[in-house]
C-alpha cells in the first residue's frame, strides 16, 4: 500500500470553534486540500488562524469524477489529500463518494477526522427517538415525486432526517400533512449551531402553517416514526384468527403487519403472539386459540 492517504475532514456547520484540532493540523499539513468550495475552505482556515501550505483544488459534484484520477495519482506518489465539504461531514449528501470508492479500489488508505454533522446534530436536539433512524438526503424537488417519497415514509418506524430548501419547506410540509397526517410529529432545525439557530417542534400541521412565512437559512427536518394504528392485543388477535383458518404464524404475522402501517415488526408481533399464548399480553381469553402448541418451524 502507498504511503499516501486520503483524509475525510468534518468541518464546522457554522461555528469555527467546533473544528477539531486534528482538522486544524490536517489543513496545515496536507499536501492537497480538495474542497467543495475553495473560497469557503480558505475562509475557514483564516478563521482558525491556520495557513494551508498544500495545493488547494475544488472537488464538487460536477467535477468530482474528472478530478479523482489525478488525486489518486497524487496519493500513490505519497501525498496526503484532505477532502472537506462546505460544512459537516464529506459524503453525507456532499462530494467525496467517488473519491473514497476509487481509493478503495486502488488499495489506498482512507481515514476520517470525525466531527460536525447536521444529520446527527438535528437528531440529537429533536427529542424524537434516536435509537433507530434513517437519512433521506434532500426531499425531491417536484411535487409528484415528493408526494410519492412521503407516502413511502407513512409506515416508516424509524425517525427520518432529511434536508430541504427553505424555499420549498412550506410546500414539503403541506404535502407531508396530506400524505402522513396532520398530527405526525416533526422538528424543523434552522441554521444549526449558528447565531440565529432555531429549533421548532410540533405537528406537521403546526409547522406547515409556521413555514408559510418567509423561511431563511439551512434547513434540516426530523420526522417522527409512524405510530401504530392498532394496539398490539388487537394485532395478536388478528394473527390468531388467520392461524385458526390454517395459516402459519409467521405468514399471519407478515400479513397483519403489512395491513397496518406503523405496526411493530414481524418479529415483534410473532414474539407477542407467543407471549399471549402464555397469558402474558392481556389478550381476551375468548380470542385466544387455546391448546395450540408453538411450532419451531413457525419462527421468523
Amino acid at each position: 500500500m502507498t504511503t499516501g492517504r486520503l483524509i475525510l475532514g468534518a468541518t464546522p456547520l457554522g461555528q469555527p470553534g467546533d473544528a477539531s484540532k486534528r482538522l486544524v493540523d490536517a489543513l496545515a499539513t496536507a499536501d492537497v486540500v480538495a474542497a467543495e468550495d475553495t473560497r469557503r475552505v480558505r475562509s475557514l482556515a483564516q478563521s482558525l488562524d491556520v495557513r494551508i501550505a498544500g495545493r488547494v483544488v475544488s472537488l464538487f459534484d460536477q467535477n468530482e469524477a474528472a478530478r479523482v484520477p489525478a488525486l489518486i495519482d497524487d496519493i500513490k506518489a505519497g501525498a496526503t489529500v484532505l477532502v472537506v465539504s462546505d460544512a459537516g461531514m464529506p459524503l453525507i449528501n456532499d462530494p467525496g463518494y467517488r473519491m473514497v470508492t476509487a481509493c478503495i479500489e486502488a488499495d489506498v488508505d482512507v481515514t476520517c477526522l470525525p466531527g460536525p454533522s447536521a444529520v446527527t446534530t438535528a437528531l440529537a436536539v429533536s427529542g424524537l427517538p434516536s435509537d433507530r433512524f434513517c437519512f433521506e438526503g434532500f426531499a425531491p424537488r417536484k411535487q409528484s415525486a415528493r408526494r410519492t417519497w412521503l407516502a413511502g415514509l407513512a409506515a416508516e418506524q424509524r425517525t427520518c432526517v432529511f434536508f430541504e430548501s427553505p424555499r420549498r419547506l412550506a410546500d414539503c410540509l403541506r404535502d407531508a400533512v396530506d400524505e402522513l397526517g396532520a398530527d405526525r410529529r416533526v422538528v424543523v432545525c434552522r441554521e444549526l449551531t449558528k447565531v440565529h439557530e432555531e429549533i421548532l417542534r410540533g405537528s406537521l400541521a403546526e409547522l406547515a402553517q409556521w413555514a408559510d412565512d418567509t423561511v431563511l437559512g439551512e434547513i434540516t427536518v426530523v420526522l417522527a416514526p409512524a405510530v401504530p394504528t392498532t394496539d398490539l392485543p388487537t394485532l395478536v388477535a388478528q394473527v390468531e384468527e388467520l392461524v385458526a383458518d390454517g395459516m402459519r404464524v409467521k405468514d399471519a404475522c407478515g400479513q397483519v403487519v403489512q395491513a397496518h402501517p406503523g405496526a411493530p415488526s414481524r418479529r415483534e408481533l410473532y414474539d407477542a403472539v407467543l407471549r399471549s399464548r402464555s397469558g402474558g399480553l392481556g389478550v381476551p381469553p375468548s380470542r385466544r386459540r387455546g391448546g395450540e402448541r408453538s411450532d419451531p418451524g413457525n419462527g421468523v
